[in-house]
């Protein structure tokens, strides 16, 4: 039986969207035990007698707000391109990627608040809380940093007409990422405001 090159690439398309969201699964799965093991390590730790307690910047409220915000225009535009609203969708993601590029920006003024109060990450006047405070969301920032590569690609993709209501595997798996990192997030702010 000869299969002809047409139905050997779309058998080959539909293995691919068979095996994409269980690979991004697979690896979000992976980050989530990092993280874990992190938090895991900064709760043993604060059993240290130079543990030092201190509030979080007021930046990362900020940085905190406009995360939620980002994955509720994200889904807005998702929603839009099904019902087949293009440039409405389009706006939605654009500002989706303002949002995070705001996130990354409150991030550095909130590790700046902490130098600001004499907490530092590294060096002779660092402590084991502030390193591990810094340390994790600078780790988390790197993980919105690979985000914001993925809405690039994906507003890269909608403009060139690549999604219709019909096919939306690139644009759910960067939604997906997004709305991980920003959940991700969530979680690490309320731990580091109620665990200290």
């Amino acid at each position: 039986m000869n299969i002809s090159k047409q139905e050997l690439q779309e058998e080959l398309k539909v293995g691919r969207k068979k095996s994409a969201k269980p690979m991004l699964w697979v690896s979000m799965i992976s980050m989530v035990m990092f993280f874990a093991g992190l938090t895991s390590a900064y709760v043993i730790s604060m059993r240290r007698d130079d543990w030092v307690t201190f509030d979080l910047p007021d930046a990362f409220y900020t940085s905190t707000f406009l995360i939620i915000l980002s994955s509720i225009t994200i889904f807005i535009s998702q929603r839009l391109i099904k019902k087949e609203k293009r440039e409405l969708s389009i706006a939605f993601l654009v500002t989706t990627l303002v949002l995070g590029i705001a996130f990354v920006w409150f991030q550095w003024i909130g590790f700046n608040e902490l130098k600001d109060a004499g907490l530092y990450f590294t060096g002779k006047e660092s402590t084991v809380s502030t390193s591990f405070i810094i340390g994790i969301t600078l780790m988390h920032v790197i993980h919105i940093a690979a985000g914001i590569i993925v809405l690039l690609v994906v507003i890269y993709n909608h403009f060139k007409y690549r999604y219709k209501a019909d096919d939306l595997l690139g644009f759910e798996l960067g939604a997906i990422f997004w709305h991980f990192v920003d959940v991700l997030w969530i979680y690490l702010f309320f731990f580091f405001y109620f665990i200290r």
